[in-house]
């Protein structure tokens, strides 16, 4: 099985379902298309990274492409560019319900399975100070959405509906299940 993520949480989630994997990071084009809403765009950006490292396979071998993003009030969030682009975001998504879309795309030979998942989150109202050092610890930095649940942003959670592991960046109990369909 290969992972095609270069994610270190996407390689700790697959290590809960399986340690049968190696991991060859995608180098693909992630800009948004015009237009392209946000379940679609996870959904095309997991078969592009599945079918970019597919060279790398072996026949039969199990490719495990995923992309995860937020959206809030229609608005994709990707990784920030810096603070001010962080502090953007951070006023969209404090006080409000927010969506994080994952797409999965299990490719085996030329047959792709693709999935897209999608958990609402709660945030509490956020200060500008709360803000302003979570930034600061770093841990934003390369997180759809500014935030990693699993991490220091966990006391901005409010609700979760949907699948927590979604949100941090593989659905497990869809992936496995996509995995045994394949099999």
């Amino acid at each position: 099985m290969i992972l095609a993520s270069q994610s270190p949480r996407r390689r700790d989630l697959l290590q809960l379902i399986t340690s049968d994997f190696r991991v060859i990071p995608a180098d693909v084009d992630e800009s948004l298309c015009a237009g392209e809403s946000p379940d679609h765009y996870v959904a095309r950006l997991a078969q592009v990274k599945a079918r970019a490292v597919s060279a790398s396979a072996d026949v039969g071998e199990f490719i495990i492409g995923s992309d995860t993003t937020v959206s809030v009030d229609g608005l994709i969030l990707n990784k920030p560019t810096d603070q001010t682009d962080f502090m953007c975001m951070m006023d969209r998504l404090s006080g409000k319900t927010h969506q994080v879309y994952s797409g999965i795309c299990v490719l085996r030979d030329d047959h792709a399975d693709v999935q897209i998942v999608r958990t609402d989150v709660t945030f509490r109202e956020l200060t500008t100070e709360e803000r302003l050092h979570y930034w600061q610890t770093g841990e934003p930095a390369d997180k759809a959405g500014g935030y990693g649940i699993q991490g220091l942003a966990a006391r901005f959670v409010e609700s979760i509906h949907g699948s927590y592991t979604n949100v941090v960046g593989l659905p497990l109990v869809e992936l496995e299940a996509m995995l045994n369909r394949a099999s």
